[in-house]
């Protein structure tokens, strides 16, 4: 395993890349300290403030206007847990600044043949994997070795031919 990359150094991958940013998030909770205070309040019924999720959301917004694109694809069960209704909250103002998220339940058979962690895949040749304990982020693990890109890249083909948009998603749930 290389080095965590964390912090500014992680962040700077979003800046750094090309062409495309792919994830495959597999977690039902992700803890970040920037995320926990608005996501207590979120439970609370409280979804007034978003000032912590804007700096992203500009940076997106910038990194994606140059012509970049960001795709993800989270593994959803049905019920989401609490963390996942938070992200389905929130995924409307990603979708605004131009990612396009989509979403894959968690007992579709092709989630048996994805890998079973977090990972970005940048520009179809660094796999950033990310790294928890206890439940926290710690940042990614960085590797271009064929093998894993390889790996991930089929993923990717396999995940987002399954996933359905977040519209798709929203209206089967409310079927």
């Amino acid at each position: 395993m290389s080095e965590i990359v964390s912090g500014e150094g992680f962040t700077d991958l979003f800046r750094r890349y090309r062409y495309t940013a792919w994830r495959l998030e597999t977690r039902t909770h992700y803890g970040k300290a920037n995320e926990d205070l608005p996501f207590q309040r979120w439970l609370a019924g409280d979804d007034s403030d978003i000032e912590w999720f804007k700096p992203w959301l500009k940076m997106m917004r910038a990194e994606l206007a140059t012509g970049k694109r960001m795709e993800r694809v989270r593994l959803i069960d049905d019920p989401p847990s609490d963390y996942l209704r938070w992200e389905l909250w929130g995924t409307p103002y990603n979708l605004g600044v131009g990612e396009d998220i989509r979403y894959l339940p968690r007992t579709h058979p092709i989630v048996a043949e994805l890998p079973d962690h977090d990972f970005w895949v940048f520009d179809s040749r660094t796999v950033a994997r990310l790294e928890f304990e206890d439940d926290r982020f710690l940042g990614a693990s960085l590797t271009e070795a064929p093998e894993q890109v390889l790996t991930a890249l089929q993923a990717r083909d396999a995940a987002w031919h399954h996933a359905l948009t977040f519209t798709e998603y929203m209206a089967s749930r409310a079927a």
